[in-house]
């Protein structure tokens, strides 16, 4: 008697516990709808005017990301047994309805978090739902309907808004689903590597993780873009390069100048390989390529100056007696030649200290050495 008297309580105890459960899930249920409700209100009063200073943009995105991370709180229990052992959803259906209609909604409301400048993490996490949402097992032939380089966008954006607040693993995530979604902004590329370079920089036990990770994306950067942007045949080079793969970075090299002979930036780039090799002569010559076009970059300008003028102290140093051919080749091709190229370069970057430096010693040595 008393068994049966405990078994009977227990199932008492059970069916209030999930009387309890079902009500408090209607509860939620019903927080999560009032929060699209709201945002619905506002958007038709928003329609209506425009120009109706009493809608908050910002409340209006903040009820949609209340709405959804509610609804994503009560789906999974919804789809839980019952006392009776049964499935029987009662608002999932509701719930991926509210989600998937205003799909459009969470682009424009991640936008009015993003501009706020205050509420980056919210961007990232409205930006990602809409960009996830096309793929996701309940969305409508609209949702998947959405074109790639839109989905991208939002992949990008909400990269951008990780990064502003910091958050570079959250930032990865995003600009590597935008690239694996064969992205065509070169800007996602380069923020991926640069956040692996950040985060390398201040955790070194990232540092083998992050040299693969750059070296896939700056690969899959120049498979994509090729010489049209640079940085990924730099960091390509530069990865062989530290490798001491000096012959295939070579190889690499040659091959694409032997398609672009026109590019400075790729003579400066073998320079650099040919500097690393010791091969002196070759890394100025090729210097001296590089610099020898109007449109060359900067950087090339800077290493190329650098490079040029620390050649002609070596030879300046071994010069023997008088020697005046000797004297005047260095002073012409090697220390005016680096000055006219270093003040190139300080055109370009004004503030440069390194160019500033570069130029302070040169001219010492013009004064040192021919000025007396």
């Amino acid at each position: 008697m008393k068994k049966i008297l405990t078994l009977a309580l227990c199932l008492v105890a059970a069916g209030s516990a999930f009387a309890q459960n079902a009500a408090d899930l209607k509860a939620r249920y019903n927080e999560g709808k009032n929060e699209y409700e709201a945002y619905d209100d506002a958007r038709t009063k928003q329609m209506i005017n425009p120009n109706d200073k009493s809608i908050d943009p910002v409340g209006m995105a903040q009820h949609l990301i209340n709405g959804y991370n509610i609804f994503m709180e009560v789906l999974p229990q919804d789809s839980l047994p019952n006392e009776k052992g049964k499935v029987k959803p009662k608002y999932s259906k509701d719930i991926i309805s509210k989600i998937n209609g205003h799909y459009n909604d969470y682009f424009n409301g991640a936008i009015n978090f993003y501009n706020d400048k205050k509420y980056y993490p919210e961007a990232y996490t409205l930006f990602m739902l809409y960009g996830e949402l096309p793929s996701s097992p309940n969305a409508t032939k609209f949702m998947q309907e959405t074109p790639d380089s839109t989905i991208n966008m939002a992949f990008f954006n909400a990269g951008i808004s990780a990064y502003a607040s910091n958050e570079l693993p959250a930032a990865i995530k995003a600009f590597k689903k935008a690239r694996l979604n064969n992205s065509d902004n070169p800007q996602n590329y380069i923020y991926e590597l640069a956040c692996w370079q950040y985060m390398a920089q201040n955790d070194s036990t990232l540092e083998a993780e992050a040299e693969k990770q750059i070296a896939e994306i700056a690969k899959a950067g120049f498979d994509k873009f090729g010489t049209s942007q640079m940085l990924f045949v730099n960091n390509i080079v530069n990865s062989l390069v530290q490798a001491q793969r000096y012959d295939e970075a070579l190889a690499f090299v040659n091959d694409l100048i032997s398609k672009n002979p026109n590019n400075s930036s790729l003579y400066g780039l073998r320079a650099f390989v040919y500097d690393r090799l010791g091969k002196d002569n070759e890394s100025v010559a090729d210097y001296r390529k590089a610099a020898s076009f109007q449109d060359a970059e900067f950087d090339t300008l800077r290493l190329a100056s650098r490079k040029i003028f620390q050649e002609g102290t070596k030879k300046w140093n071994a010069i023997e007696g008088a020697a005046p051919e000797a004297r005047a080749d260095v002073k012409t091709n090697y220390f005016e030649a680096s000055k006219a190229i270093a003040e190139r370069a300080k055109q370009l970057n004004p503030d440069d200290s390194d160019v500033d430096y570069i130029l302070e010693n040169i001219n010492y040595a013009l004064d040192t050495y021919f000025n007396k």
